[in-house]
């Protein structure tokens, strides 16, 4: 799924699991996601699906989400179609996707990888639908894989469990990063992502107030598409992208690292033992629940988009803990 680089990011140690195990795996997805996953497996086929095409303009998830029901609806059945059509050439073994409801085949195991059992929407109204919808999405599916530990501490709190799918499996949690001993670079780190127009949005207030911050700061924009590096100001980077070692590395210089709170992020953080500044995607009822979640147990910190203050945070730091503690509880690395 191209809703930010969190659900390739996730994809990327499925994937080498695979490789390890001796299949042959072809990538699907469209976007950003696509161009990340082409940097990380020069070598591996990658086609083309259809775009869902989802942006977050309203601060209202429920709205977002209902207003663009037609547009999602119809992409899954469009991958759907193509996802029939490409089998019909090549003989799929397995199809694994990552939150794109329409990428399964009948009489051929697939799986559906998501911490979103349990939709986060408030309104009674709006929720039962969107229940239901996810419910016969994934009900076409032989499991539902969750990047989760089952039991408790966890990461996505009340989003996967209980689970109603009989057949679901907690792996634990996937994440391409590992902490690692490295000499200390950058002061603060900001890595952004997600859709547009909230990551320009991010990116320009992190810009201004990084900029006039002591220090030796990095932005990482999120964007694939061409590979720039620039110095902003004597005390400011900015880099397009980096493959999934130089951002370990990096992130692992770090002091302190500014984020949204996707789902993948908080798995990537829960092996580096950061301290970090969480800012929610406007409208994205999900990352506001999870970064208040660690917020509130003094783990992350957590600021609004529309109430930045790198400076406030950044003197705040020691009063955080920067470690996600999660249970062990999980299945073994899945085999296909």
């Amino acid at each position: 799924m191209d809703w930010g680089l969190g659900h390739a990011t996730r994809s990327i140690p499925l994937i080498r699991t695979f490789l390890k195990q001796g299949h042959e795996v072809i990538i699907a997805s469209d976007g950003r996601a696509l161009s990340l996953l082409r940097l990380e497996f020069p070598d591996l086929e990658c086609r083309e699906l259809p775009s869902y095409g989802i942006t977050y303009r309203s601060s209202n998830m429920v709205w977002n989400i209902a207003l663009q029901m037609p547009r999602i609806t119809y992409a899954a059945f469009a991958e759907l179609s193509r996802i029939r059509k490409w089998h019909k050439e090549q003989a799929f073994d397995a199809v694994v996707s990552d939150n794109r409801f329409g990428c399964f085949l009948r009489n051929v195991p697939s799986f559906f990888l998501t911490h979103q059992i349990n939709l986060p929407i408030d309104n009674p109204i709006a929720a039962f639908p969107a229940k239901m919808a996810n419910r016969f999405w994934l009900s076409r599916y032989d499991e539902v894989w969750v990047p989760d530990v089952e039991g408790e501490p966890n990461i996505s709190g009340k989003l996967s469990r209980p689970s109603p799918y009989k057949k679901t499996r907690y792996l634990g949690p996937l994440t391409r990063m590992k902490a690692m001993d490295v000499p200390k670079e950058y002061d603060i780190v900001a890595v952004l992502s997600g859709p547009e127009p909230q990551r320009t949005f991010l990116e320009e207030i992190l810009m201004e107030q990084l900029s006039g911050l002591a220090g030796n700061h990095l932005i990482i924009q999120g964007k694939t598409e061409e590979k720039t590096k620039e110095r902003i100001s004597p005390n400011l980077e900015r880099i397009s992208y980096m493959t999934s070692e130089d951002l370990n590395r990096t992130l692992c210089s770090s002091e302190f690292i500014i984020t949204r709170s996707g789902y993948s992020t908080l798995m990537d953080l829960s092996v580096l033992g950061k301290k970090a500044l969480l800012i929610p995607t406007p409208g994205q009822s999900e990352q506001e629940y999870l970064a208040r979640h660690f917020h509130d147990q003094r783990v992350f910190m957590m600021q609004e988009q529309d109430s930045i203050d790198v400076n406030s945070a950044w003197g705040s730091r020691k009063e955080i803990s920067g470690i996600l503690n999660i249970g062990t509880t999980s299945s073994s690395p899945p085999r296909l």
